[in-house]
């Protein structure tokens, strides 16, 4: 025998290769977790900035397209944001808005306007015009 207890076999520093696995799979792990968690908080932030800007914008839809899609272009800078597209018809403001963190770069289309106004929604077959169930 060359120094080594009979039954041993060759399993010796078997234990430090696995831990080293292990710890290579959880750095993984991490990584993609942390690159997730970027592109969520850039998305969420892109998503913030879109609904402020649009309502910046149709805050200020009666003084001209220009001046809504200049308040709305400054309030998305001030969130970390910029202004990718702004259109104001009819007083119904729809912007998007861009946020570049890294890799990332989310769009979010958000649109504001006055109240009873947004062309997009459609009623159920058969239902009365007004508030959703449930609302006073």
């Amino acid at each position: 025998m060359t120094g080594r207890k009979a039954g041993r076999g060759g399993d010796r520093g078997a234990a430090t290769v696995w831990a080293a696995f292990a710890a290579c799979a959880l750095c993984v792990v991490f990584g993609v977790v942390l690159a997730l968690g970027q592109a969520v908080g850039a998305r969420h932030r892109a998503g913030g900035a879109a609904d402020l800007a649009a309502l910046a914008a149709a805050d200020r839809a009666l003084w001209g397209e220009a001046e809504a899609c200049a308040a709305a272009s400054r309030v998305a800078a001030a969130q970390g944001a910029e202004l990718a597209r702004c259109a104001v018809r009819d007083g119904i403001a729809e912007v998007t808005a861009r946020v570049v963190r890294g890799p990332y770069r989310p769009e979010v289309r958000s649109r504001a306007g006055p109240p009873g106004r947004a062309p997009l929604l459609e009623r159920a077959p058969g239902t009365a015009p007004g508030p959703p169930s449930g609302v006073p």
